[in-house]
């Protein structure tokens, strides 16, 4: 059931709302004289009015039960914030140029996380255009962006969001937002959108008004829940419904990524994101496009990411912080909050072969039995990063993890992701090394609103102990100080480690073997005392070996390694092969100490790696 403002062709305009409980619905069209035009009511509760000679800029609301005057829930364009009236948007007058594009494989894609407001110093989408070509340089092809539904005021990180038809207003609206999608696409660029289906922000939110889009059944961290499975749910589930295959078909958008799904609550025969997903995949039928589905779970259930065929969700891909936590963990030495449940070389050594390091232990943080195996799925189905908006903006100061570990240690968590065998994806200006920080902003007009997210965000602190004072949310320099400075890239240790990424990301698309998905094709050991992973990755006949020291000194060790390889299975053949150095992260053009690795791997003689420190060689056979 489509909802929201549609033309039908130039000249007439269907306006459609759903408000099931109302009596009486008008619309109340402002440009360019107020007039009240009477809605007809039809069995599922949707209003609707047929209205010719309306301008693509038309402003309107809906007057509800002859008293309130609200927004449209399923507004385009909210040009005036969240209070004013919603304006008319007319999709079809857009100038696609991006026919030919059809969308990239996630086992392709290198996801580059930015939020609007603070990845340039203008803060809009036109602002983010000018910065493609640093990224395709960078060799980043897909975009994950912040959610960008209308918020209130002009600071804040998107999950307040209370219009999700909307493109934020001082970003640049919907017009904007498709201009950089269609540049994106000409640059060869993917573009995720983060959407939210667990919440809708409190202020500007009048959901309330039309209809019962809450439930009190469940509770989230936000209050009450979306009411995806009691009464009236059936409303519900369409205007999400409509909101995916919106983003989807009006902006082309190549995927979405869904924000905390564990806080989605429903126990419908079909799941709702299930039924997204076989919404999604029969709109990417019809358009000839690859879509995209990425969950933010905190499940550890494999179930989010199995086959609707197999008893699964139907989903593409989750974040998975196991990875994260084990990587942090390692190279920082933190093990308050959650990563209590982690900090052992074992932990990413598991991580490597399964994805999740919990698949069913008993997890001290949680007090409880936690996750379940992964048995079944691909690696391009974990999506792992050393940072990300959460994990940066979630600690008290916004630290990044440059302002924490040495730039020896930046270079190992780079090499740690971008050779993994998952689908690797980067927080804004972590390839450079940016150490301004992510603070967490908003820019709410309620003055009690404001006090109790200042509270709430203390609370959040609490189990971590971290020293410091926690910043004010409200406060424009907590917004402007999260702004990334780009003047640092060309100099020093800034360029060193962009050019470090640029290498990682070009060995990671020329070499199969890094390129591979294949949990299959993957041999790990750990060495708990030396701090050292192996890490041996091949696709047939390409074959790396990447070694990585968590310890903060120089490491000697026996190196144990196939010198006779069938190329179809990585098992013993004949044909004499040799491991040669690809390239070390403590080498002096890394900004490094100088190597002490041989160019060349001989299996059962000792190699010394310098203390946090990452190298990988390649198989080449000899010539005969």
């Amino acid at each position: 059931m489509k909802i929201g403002v549609i033309y039908h062709d130039k000249s007439t305009c269907e306006f459609i709302v759903w408000a099931p409980l109302l009596e009486d619905v008008k619309l109340k069209l402002l440009d360019p004289d107020e007039d009240l035009i009477t809605m007809t009511k039809d069995s599922m509760g949707y209003w609707r009015a047929t209205v010719e000679g309306v301008s693509p800029n038309a402003r309107y609301m809906y007057k509800l039960d002859g008293d309130r005057e609200r927004p449209d829930p399923a507004s385009f364009f909210q040009p005036e914030g969240v209070h004013k009236a919603s304006q008319v948007f007319d999709h079809s007058a857009f100038n696609w140029g991006d026919e030919c594009w059809k969308g990239l494989d996630l086992s392709d894609m290198i996801i580059y996380e930015l939020h609007v407001g603070t990845f340039t110093e203008e803060g809009t989408f036109q602002a983010i255009e000018d910065k493609l070509d640093y990224l395709v340089d960078t060799g980043i092809n897909a975009l994950e962006i912040m959610p960008v539904a209308q918020f209130p005021g002009e600071r804040n990180w998107g999950y307040d969001g209370v219009y999700p038809f909307a493109p934020q207003n001082s970003y640049g609206g919907p017009q904007g937002f498709k201009s950089l999608v269609n540049r994106c696409h000409d640059k060869g660029i993917a573009v995720i959108l983060d959407v939210v289906y667990n919440h809708l922000g409190p202020e500007g939110n009048y959901f309330w008004d039309y209809g019962p889009y809450f439930t009190s059944k469940y509770v989230t961290p936000w209050g009450e829940a979306i009411n995806f499975d009691d009464p009236y749910s059936d409303g519900v589930r369409n205007y999400f419904l409509e909101n995916a295959l919106y983003w989807l078909r009006e902006f082309h958008l190549d995927g979405l990524r869904l924000d905390a799904i564990h806080s989605i609550f429903d126990i419908s025969a079909k799941h709702i994101l299930e039924e997204i997903s076989e919404k999604v995949r029969g709109l990417s039928k019809k358009l000839g496009r690859r879509f995209c589905l990425i969950a933010e779970s905190d499940l550890n259930d494999s179930k989010v990411i199995r086959p609707r065929a197999l008893g699964g969700l139907g989903l593409d891909a989750q974040w998975c912080d196991d990875f994260h936590h084990a990587l942090h963990t390692l190279v920082t030495g933190e093990d308050m909050g959650y990563y209590k449940d982690y900090g052992s070389i074992g932990d990413l050594v598991k991580s490597f072969k399964k994805g999740f390091v919990y698949t069913g232990e008993y997890s001290p943080f949680r007090k409880r039995n936690f996750g379940h195996t992964p048995k079944g799925r691909t690696s391009e189905q974990f999506v792992v990063f050393s940072q990300n908006h959460d994990q940066i903006g979630n600690r008290m100061t916004g630290d990044r993890l440059s302002t924490l570990i040495s730039f020896e240690a930046l270079k190992l968590t780079a090499g740690t992701v971008l050779l993994s065998p998952f689908t690797p994806f980067l927080y804004m200006g972590e390839e450079y090394g940016e150490n301004a920080p992510f603070l967490y902003f908003v820019s709410h007009s309620d003055s009690g609103l404001i006090e109790s997210v200042r509270e709430g965000r203390k609370a959040e602190f609490s189990s971590f102990k971290w020293k410091g004072k926690a910043t004010d949310p409200q406060a424009v320099d907590s917004f402007v100080n999260s702004k990334l400075r780009w003047e640092k890239i060309n100099s020093g240790n800034y360029k060193i480690l962009r050019d470090f990424y640029k290498f990682l990301i070009s060995l990671r698309k020329d070499i199969p073997a890094l390129a591979n998905p294949d949990f299959d094709t993957i041999e790990v050991y750990g060495y708990e005392d030396r701090g050292i992973v192996f890490l041996r990755r091949w696709c047939n006949g390409s074959h790396i070996f990447t070694i990585l020291n968590f310890k903060k000194n120089d490491v000697t060790i026996t190196v144990h390694l196939p010198e006779l390889v069938r190329p179809e299975t990585g098992g013993p053949n004949v044909g004499k092969v040799t491991w040669k150095r690809m390239m070390d992260s403590s080498d002096e053009k890394w900004g490094g100490k100088g190597s002490v690795l041989p160019d060349n791997l001989i299996s059962g003689h000792d190699i010394t790696i310098r203390g946090e420190c990452m190298a990988l060689y390649c198989l080449t056979k000899d010539k005969e």
